[in-house]
């Protein structure tokens, strides 16, 4: 009777023990682990190389010039800048961000473009936005900012092909909406919900967000004056960090438009020459003025 009882004993401290080890060894698997999806990080096509690999040299002190020219426009470059606006604004993070990057822009100059009626250079781009988005003077072509510039742009390019004619990863969708339909009222009421904490009630921004009218914002002539680009930008990216119930991505198609055409409606900075845009009469729907062009086309 002993033995038996005796085996029965040594059986169960056996079991006991191997579940013990199986138990402690066994990784555990927590809720959050089977719960949370996993996220693929984002990768860029055609990654910009490091700064840190930047060439020594003349080369190299040109393309880090032309960084800084980007990211410190209306401070570095005051004489050329009539706002508070440097390319940084739009093109977050050096050019090479997530907001509008720049990555193969040199690459995809010389182009058409319809505003202009014409082929533009990479250099007649830049000073587009000099003239426009930041109401300024165009730097000289060949002086060494527009230099410093153009090589900066062509670094952060190095490995997108040559040949390369468009940039869909950074392709920006602007806003398909019915513009006989957008609201300036709704446009008021959602950006003092959710664009007021860093663009201030009265537009011209602070440490935290950028003019968006009076003097020293983009003036009539440029893209962002347009209510379908504005709003593409705005439905994309803003606000930058949730304010209440808004983040980027969260707003619609027509609270974006609605928030585009308050802030357009409000004043800004003129440009001289806007009777001369889109030569050829092909004016997009959401043009801020009327072109020459445009008045002899509706003349006819």
């Amino acid at each position: 009777m002993f033995l038996p009882i005796m085996a029965i004993i040594v059986t169960m401290i056996a079991g006991f023990t191997y579940l013990y080890i199986y138990v402690k060894d066994k990784p555990a698997k927590t809720e959050l682990a089977s719960s949370e999806p996993k996220v693929e990080e984002k990768t860029h096509p055609y990654a910009p190389p490091s700064m840190e690999e930047v060439p020594e040299g003349e080369e190299g002190e040109l393309i880090k010039l032309g960084q800084k020219y980007h990211n410190e426009t209306s401070s570095v470059l005051d004489g050329y800048v009539g706002n508070t606006l440097s390319c940084a604004s739009c093109h977050a993070n050096g050019g090479v961000g997530d907001s509008l990057d720049l990555v193969g822009i040199s690459k995809t100059y010389p182009q058409y473009n319809p505003r202009a009626g014409r082929e533009v250079s990479i250099e007649d781009r830049i000073n587009g936005c000099f003239i426009r988005s930041m109401n300024g003077k165009p730097l000289p072509k060949e002086g060494e900012e527009m230099k410093a510039m153009v090589a900066y742009y062509n670094y952060i390019s190095t490995n997108v092909p040559e040949g390369t004619t468009d940039r869909p990863w950074a392709k920006l969708k602007k806003a398909e909406g019915d513009l006989s339909k957008v609201n300036v009222d709704e446009g008021r009421e959602l950006y003092q919900q959710a664009c007021i904490t860093c663009h201030g009630e009265d537009g011209a921004g602070g440490a935290t967000g950028l003019a968006l009218w009076g003097d020293n914002s983009y003036n009539i002539g440029a893209g962002m004056a347009r209510v379908r680009t504005a709003a593409g930008y705005i439905q994309k990216y803003m606000p930058k960090a949730p304010v209440g119930d808004y983040e980027a991505g969260s707003l619609t198609e027509e609270q974006a438009m609605n928030i585009a055409a308050y802030i357009n409606s409000m004043e800004r900075p003129d440009f001289p020459n806007k009777i001369h845009d889109w030569p050829n009469g092909d004016a997009p729907d959401d043009a801020a003025y009327e072109t020459l062009a445009g008045k002899k086309k509706s003349d006819k």
